[in-house]
């Protein structure tokens, strides 16, 4: 049975990466990362306040002072309705629409309060699987020995698994291990949480995503693979003393944890959408026409797991929409 929760808002939500994503996609191609963030964030942050919740941005686009708004603790909804907690990147993947390169997204994600870790703003190494491979990998193993076991769990052999990796140089222990192991590696510039979704559904030709990015993005991979059935295992990449000593503060005892799906988001109650802005391997981006734009999104439920592709067109000028098309 779907919970008051997820039934009320699931749609509602979609609206507010809506939002974001058509805000930054008018800005593809400008080269201003700044821009399109800003137009995004404020987006989003209108459609949020339609909301009839009371929200707390657990994950979000920095402390109070490094962020102007859906800054980490910011309050959001018009109040009433359920009390959430709220991961939200407005623009996952900024030099993305920047350049006007594949897989950029918007995403939100809320749970009941509590429900999603509190992660700092800090490198985590990650390991994503599908759901056929769920509870059989682990992060502390060497590459070679995961993918052997992700090749076993889908039927395949390791030369048909595609593994994406952020392209860094801090990456190059990790791109070596995996190409003598066989496995094929598609490398990306920036954005890992699309392809952290595209390995665990059927279609993208993405098999796995390995390698050290950011740690809120592994909160929100962590949200939507709730959702799909995959897993995410973390543990947090520090790079200094400084930010063990952040982790710290913010509750994170065991330096060395692994921290899997449920650990990241473990609310019962569990929305996640996600909004194309540029096109990529399983969204299409925001498309502009005359009188209007059109959008494709991704809405999902945990509790039962519902998951709707969301073709929406937007009529802004009817005079000028003319014929809508399938």
């Amino acid at each position: 049975m779907v919970s008051p929760m997820e039934r009320l808002l699931a749609l509602d939500i979609v609206k507010v990466t809506e939002a974001a994503a058509i805000a930054a996609a008018r800005h593809m191609g400008e080269g201003r990362v700044e821009q399109a963030d800003k137009a995004a964030v404020t987006a989003m942050r209108a459609a949020l306040d339609e909301l009839t919740i009371q929200g707390r941005i657990v994950i979000g686009e920095g402390e109070q002072d490094e962020a102007p708004m859906l800054y980490i603790g910011e309050e959001v909804g018009r109040g009433g309705g359920f009390t959430v907690d709220a991961a939200v990147d407005p623009v996952e993947g900024t030099n993305l629409v920047a350049k006007g390169l594949p897989n950029a997204i918007a995403i939100v994600s809320v749970t009941e309060k509590g429900g999603i870790l509190h992660a700092p703003d800090i490198y985590m190494e990650k390991l994503v699987v599908p759901p056929q491979a769920a509870g059989r990998v682990d992060l502390r193993w060497p590459p070679e020995r995961n993918l052997e076991v992700l090749a076993e769990a889908l039927g395949r052999r390791v030369s048909d698994i595609t593994v994406v990796i952020l392209d860094r140089p801090r990456h190059a222990d990790l791109i070596a291990a995996v190409r003598r192991a066989g496995a094929r590696i598609k490398l990306i510039s920036d954005g890992d949480v699309a392809p952290a979704i595209s390995a665990a559904v059927s279609g993208p030709g993405v098999h796995a995503v390995m390698g050290i990015g950011g740690a809120p993005e592994g909160v929100l991979t962590a949200a939507a693979l709730r959702c799909l059935g995959g897993e995410i295992q973390g543990r947090f990449w520090y790079r200094n003393d400084a930010e063990r000593q952040r982790a710290r503060e913010m509750g994170i005892s065991d330096p060395d944890r692994i921290f899997r799906t449920e650990d990241l988001v473990r609310g019962n109650d569990l929305v996640f959408a996600a909004t194309g802005i540029t096109d990529g391997d399983l969204f299409r981006g925001v498309r502009l026409f005359g009188g209007g734009v059109r959008t494709h999104s991704l809405v999902m439920t945990s509790a039962v797991h519902q998951i709707r592709f969301v073709d929406t067109i937007h009529i802004q000028d009817m005079s000028r929409a003319g014929v809508i098309r399938l």
